[in-house]
């Protein structure tokens, strides 16, 4: 192990900025449509068509010359039809019409439509109640967007408008960023999995789920490495199975503490692994461990639930964020008003559970819970969000403005 441990805790803005320095996104691969939503594209997409690729009806009517209706009464006699997909093959002449349908292309000699509900029609002849000023309901060619132009950018979060998007501009798949590929390791032999029953000293474990969860939010793809018991050749297997499954992130929950039964640390160092950083100035969260083997980034989250789930959302989503080259890596604070007065916090930057509400005119109100213990997990999963106390915080009454994150 290249690193050491080093006694003094770090601050949480340095710990992270350790974490993504030299991180990059991930190599680009080809999906299909049906597969990019959500994704984040890699390159600037530029349009392989003119949309429309012709003048088009916006309205069902009569596709007609503007000049021919200048005169009070003038009767058109229909020529034709062009409905949607079927252009009229031909050419309106002077007091000619051609019936037309929305989406289909304006013919030869017209350049005005004349909707339907404005014609009175017996036969094959039309009179206009009302005249239409020039070009009305004409869809020009390249309304939308011509040939070649740039449409969606180099890291966006793909939605269902940008799919829409690539479609009209006749792209089949499309190149976004890799989805990191995360393996978690649980480890303690006090764990069980769900659906079991426990031994009389043992628990369900829990963070595996929830960190998994928030990798999928995210835009991993989770491994499973099942719960490894607290023997050193036993974990030392689950970590090799992470390198050979090529994860590009490698999570362990529990065990990275300095207690006789905490085996990560070690096992990791005799993998091989470069320690960036341990112990972080922050609650719920200090034993924090950070490193790297070989290509693979490693984060040691706490055993505690709420603990591991507080700093896979600091750490873990903006080290996947930056690996899927989404515009922002980080998880950003915004404001509310205490509920409730909040005391004097110590030398670690506290994340503190607590209820959030909105009131009439748009102010958000958070309000801590009275406990907050790190292995409460109802607590947290009501929790609208974490109130941001910074180290050395001084006591606050109801109605400061305080940092949050929503949750």
């Amino acid at each position: 192990m290249a690193g050491k441990p080093n006694s003094s805790l770090m601050p949480v803005e340095e710990a992270l900025e350790r974490l993504l320095d030299g991180v990059t996104p991930l190599s680009a691969e080809m999906v299909s449509l049906a597969r990019a939503n959500g994704r984040i594209l890699a390159a600037d997409l530029a349009s392989t068509r003119t949309q429309p690729p012709f003048a088009a009806s916006a309205m069902d009517g009569y596709a007609v010359r503007h000049v021919d209706l200048q005169a009070s009464g003038t009767a058109l006699t229909v020529i034709g039809e062009a409905p949607a997909g079927h252009g009229f093959d031909g050419t309106v002449d002077r007091n000619e019409a051609v019936r037309i349908f929305t989406g289909a292309p304006v013919p030869e000699g017209a350049d005005t439509i004349l909707i339907q509900e404005d014609a009175d029609r017996t036969g094959d002849t039309i009179v206009p109640r009302e005249v239409p000023s020039k070009g009305a309901f004409v869809r020009p060619a390249g309304l939308d967007f011509t040939k070649g132009d740039v449409l969606i950018r180099a890291g966006r979060k793909l939605g269902f408008r940008d799919v829409a998007l690539a479609a009209a501009m006749n792209h089949a798949a499309l190149p976004v960023h890799r989805k990191p590929r995360v393996a978690i390791l649980a480890t303690g032999d006090e764990l069980v999995p769900p659906g079991t029953e426990p031994g009389p000293d043992q628990i369900i474990a829990s963070n595996h789920a929830g960190v998994a969860a928030l990798v999928e939010d995210c835009g991993g793809e989770p491994i499973d490495l099942g719960i490894s018991p607290d023997d050193a050749v036993i974990m030392a297997g689950h970590v090799r199975k992470a390198i050979e499954a090529k994860a590009d992130i490698l999570i362990t929950l529990g065990g990275a503490s300095v207690g006789d039964h905490d085996l990560v640390q070690g096992v990791l160092g005799a993998e091989g692994m470069d320690l960036a950083f341990w112990r972080i100035a922050m609650r719920p969260g200090k034993p924090l461990m950070a490193g790297h083997l070989g290509k693979t980034k490693v984060l040691g989250l706490p055993g505690n639930p709420v603990s591991s789930l507080v700093c896979a959302l600091l750490f873990l989503k903006p080290l996947i964020a930056r690996m899927i080259g989404a515009e922002a890596s980080g998880v950003h604070p915004c404001a509310a008003i205490l509920g409730a007065p909040i005391g004097q916090n110590d030398r670690r930057q506290d994340y503190v559970r607590a209820e959030l509400t909105e009131e009439a005119d748009g102010r958000l109100v958070v309000t801590p819970f009275t406990k907050q213990d790190s292995s409460m997990l109802a607590l947290l999963a009501n929790s609208g969000a974490l109130i941001v106390r910074p180290p050395h915080a001084p006591p606050l009454e109801a109605g400061a403005s305080v940092p949050i994150l929503r949750l």
